[in-house]
């Protein structure tokens, strides 16, 4: 996204005015607007360019996009790294497969990823959704101790696809074990440096040991 357009970059005859603590100045001409601006020490932003006319808000620009960075970084450090796996299912599949495709499905959700669940139909199997849809309705709630339905079955040409993802906790679980091992990656990379920066230390030491046995 583009930054929005501040202080001389505003070329309209007039605007909708903001002060600083949200309270609504009203519909003046540009240079008043640009005027009480520099009389507060601070900017005139353009924060919805495409009212009639736009509003513009009088602000300190420079603290509004550290903190805005600030807060998109802390953002993408905590979102949940997720991994959409797939599964394919045949209509008419056997107890054994469908335990074993079953199966796959818990690990992928315990270890915090979605699962993309397909079935894929042959043939005449394409006039009976139904079955397809209560297919996926059993393996649903086969897994629902581990995972929630996040995109409801629907048909996709030859194919009827659902998406299951795991419970909140469990994806946080995941996004927490990979911060511990960065940081434990993080340290050993530090602690591996110690032993050489301490070898000196340890020579001195067998040097006065070995003066005060003599």
């Amino acid at each position: 996204m583009s930054e929005p357009r501040i202080n001389d970059r505003i070329r309209v005859p007039e605007v909708r005015l903001v002060g600083p603590n949200g309270e609504q100045v009203g519909i003046v001409r540009v240079e008043d607007a640009l005027r009480l601006a520099d009389e507060a020490g601070l900017d005139l932003v353009e924060v919805a360019p495409t009212a009639r006319p736009p509003v513009c808000k009088l602000m300190d620009f420079g603290k509004f996009k550290y903190e805005s960075d600030m807060k998109a970084r802390e953002a993408r450090k905590n979102q949940t790294n997720t991994i959409l796996k797939e599964i394919r299912f045949r209509l008419k599949i056997d107890p054994h497969d469908y335990a074993t495709k079953k199966g796959h499905v818990e690990r992928f959700l315990k270890g915090g990823d979605k699962v993309k669940v397909m079935i894929m139909f042959r043939g005449r199997e394409q006039s009976r959704p139904e079955m397809g849809f209560r297919l996926l309705q059993r393996l649903a709630e086969d897994v629902a101790d581990l995972g929630s339905v996040e995109s409801s079955p629907r048909q996709d040409g030859r194919n009827m696809v659902m998406v299951i993802g795991p419970h909140k906790k469990k994806a946080e679980a995941k996004a927490e074990e990979r911060r511990r091992k960065d940081s434990e990656q993080a340290a050993a990379g530090s602690s591996a440096q110690q032993p050489a920066e301490q070898a000196p230390q340890a020579a001195e030491t067998s040097s006065e040991t070995a003066s005060t046995a003599s």
